[in-house]
């Protein structure tokens, strides 16, 4: 399968709380729901769709994996949600129980085998396996080199701070353009692949 990320961001790379308030205050956050005054239907709307379009599978970190299963299976009827709801879903954690797994789906990996377990995943047959929000993970999977392709909607707002899903490594990790749409709120969709993956 190719991991796919896809996540809203800000330009000075911020990706908490995107859609509302509440929704992640960790460290005193207060601007949840900051990417709302760009969102249009059709280019970031578009984008969204056509990630979760495209995947087999979705991959959560446990905060977003929470978050997801307390609001998705509300929206039962829309196309969208529907989709989100009937798809196989992974969560990666060491605390949720699986009798705590009540999103439709979902299968727990452990947090201490995650990276053993998703390279167990990436190297099956299958399309895409996207991974939405969820920073703590997708620093783990840039780090570890296992990101097939980057889907960010870069917002033209600055946050002053927040959670990033950018790994403070050291490495050199050299992406290339594939595609960019801009929408009329000046949200650059943009799509990034590691030098030398198709």
């Amino acid at each position: 399968m190719r991991i796919v990320i896809s996540e809203f961001i800000s330009l000075d790379g911020v990706v908490q709380a995107p859609g509302g308030q509440g929704e992640d205050n960790d460290g005193g956050f207060a601007h949840g729901g900051w990417s709302q005054p760009f969102f249009d239907p059709e280019v970031v709307g578009g984008a969204f769709d056509d990630a979760l379009g495209k995947a087999e599978a979705l991959l959560f970190g446990r905060r977003t994996w929470q978050t997801m299963a307390g609001a998705w299976p509300e929206r039962a009827g829309d196309p969208f949600a529907d989709r989100m709801n009937a798809i196989p879903k992974y969560v990666v954690s060491e605390t949720l129980g699986d009798d705590e797994l009540t999103w439709n789906n979902t299968t727990r990996i452990a947090g201490d085998k995650a990276v053993a377990g998703i390279r167990e995943l990436r190297a099956a047959e299958g399309g895409n396996l996207l991974v939405m929000g969820s920073p703590t993970l997708v620093r783990t999977l840039l780090s570890e080199g296992l990101v097939d392709e980057l889907r960010l909607m870069i917002m033209p707002v600055l946050l002053g701070g927040g959670k990033s899903i950018f790994p403070e490594d050291g490495g050199l990790h050299t992406l290339e353009l594939a595609s960019t749409t801009i929408s009329p709120a000046g949200v650059h969709v943009c799509t990034y692949r590691p030098v030398g993956q198709g």
